[in-house]
């Protein structure tokens, strides 16, 4: 069965996350994640993608972007992939597969979630308990939104340079954003979107992705559906 197009509109932002094959690590060592990096550049700059966030982990990556063009992240992320992998078997003398299917990815409505979910991909290091502060850790944006650091992979997003009239006081409103965490509804929905490859949004963004694309952008419920009773209408 052929797979269905990705949910995708030429400006959304999508959270992209992909993780190693039977949860395994995906970077080995310090040069993999900088070889990484500068694919992800390469193929972001040629096919015209914005990054707005990303955190590396040991056995998945998540990323938050902008494409200006519908297609243009499934290129640039089969190439990345498909390079990235190559490079890693010849320098570390492995073989076989290294990801657990294709990348996930979903719409994500600017304006009531674009924020949450940056901020959801830069304390991912802080849940899985590996620092205790998102700063302690290297491989995430946060440093760039922090102000510590001017990372040329970023693009700061239009809603995170409206937290302050330059970077200090950017930095210092982000620093709350962070400290304050997410509520666990909100985690919990943002889980499922990016699981089941939806669109993260009101009921309004929602209606809007469905009548253009033709396609269900709501979560739907886990289980087998539920059967009629006799005294419900079919």
């Amino acid at each position: 069965m052929p797979r269905q197009p990705r949910l995708e509109l030429p400006g959304i932002p999508l959270h992209v996350t992909q993780r190693g094959i039977n949860k395994g690590a995906i970077f080995l060592d310090t040069d993999d994640r900088y070889h990484f990096r500068g694919l992800l550049r390469k193929a972001f700059r040629d096919h015209g993608i914005a990054l707005h966030a990303f955190v590396l982990m040991d056995n998945h990556f998540h990323l938050l972007v902008t494409p200006d063009a519908v297609g243009a992240l499934s290129r640039a992320m089969g190439w990345v992939g498909q390079s990235y992998v190559q490079a890693l078997n010849l320098r570390h003398r492995r073989c076989g597969a290294l990801w657990q299917g294709r990348f996930k990815s979903c719409l994500v409505q600017s304006e009531r979630y674009l924020l949450t979910v940056m901020r959801y991909i830069e304390l991912n290091p802080v849940r899985a308990a590996m620092v205790e502060t998102p700063q302690d850790y290297r491989w995430s944006s946060v440093h760039t939104h922090l102000g510590h650091a001017r990372d040329p992979l970023i693009t700061p997003h239009p809603l995170y340079l409206a937290m302050g009239s330059d970077r200090y006081e950017r930095a210092h409103a982000y620093r709350q954003w962070l400290d304050a965490g997410i509520a666990p509804d909100d985690l919990q929905r943002l889980r499922a979107y990016a699981s089941q490859e939806r669109a993260l949004g009101d009921e309004r963004f929602q209606h809007m992705v469905e009548t253009t694309l033709g396609r269900p952008a709501a979560c739907r419920p886990r289980g087998r559906p539920r059967q009629a009773s006799l005294r419900e209408p079919i």
